[in-house]
């Protein structure tokens, strides 16, 4: 039995949908962040980190989105979501490096400035900054994801619960995913799934 941590509305949103998905056997266990529960003791114990999500498995601890969604694309191979081979697995670990470390980062500045700076004017000017690298990155995904219908081409693989969210990061800023036919177009056909509906009714974002 998984047990995995979210919060709702986080970039958990992306693994969930992947356990469900795949059909997976786990636990969800809520931790609130607007209420500071990433920061108790309790869970620091589980990831010093203080950051969500975290999956737990009857061998370790796994941490951060992209090594979370390829272990359920591993272990459950039933459900397809592991690319076949080694370019098209390192095609897939890109594109999840990219929307962890430039896509959502780039989010994070919205709201989480004070990880990076002090200076209230410090924090203002990245948050100024968030709509238009966000845009960037929408402009840059747009221009690399395959024709589609998913990110990587004619199959579902553990990338795509992870781009879903970028529709997500650039509404909260007020940036529309339309702009961008392919993006768009996954994002539809990501909103057609049973896993997807389940796991935002989970979050309260249907």
């Amino acid at each position: 039995m998984l047990k995995f941590f979210y919060s709702n509305g986080s970039s958990a949103v992306a693994a969930h949908i992947l356990l469900e998905e795949v059909a997976a056997s786990y636990e969800a266990i809520k931790v609130s962040i607007p209420n500071g529960d990433h920061l108790a003791p309790k869970f620091l114990r589980i990831n010093p980190k203080g950051r969500i999500p975290v999956l737990l498995t009857p061998q370790s601890t796994i941490t951060e989105n992209p090594a979370i969604l390829e272990y359920i694309a591993a272990t459950h191979k039933d459900g397809a979501t592991l690319p076949l081979g080694p370019d098209a697995q390192a095609q897939a670990r890109s594109l999840a490096a990219y929307l962890c470390a430039t896509a959502h980062v780039a989010f994070a500045h919205n709201h989480r400035g004070r990880r990076w700076a002090e200076q209230d004017a410090s924090v203002k000017d990245m948050q100024s900054n968030v709509a238009r690298n966000l845009t960037d990155c929408a402009r840059f995904l747009e221009q690399e994801i395959d024709e589609g219908p998913w990110a990587l081409g004619r199959t579902y693989t553990y990338c795509d619960p992870y781009l879903f969210l970028m529709a997500r990061w650039m509404a909260v800023v007020g940036l529309s995913i339309t702009a961008f036919p392919k993006l768009s177009a996954h994002h539809d056909a990501m909103l057609a799934r049973a896993s997807t509906q389940k796991v935002l009714d989970i979050h309260g974002l249907s």
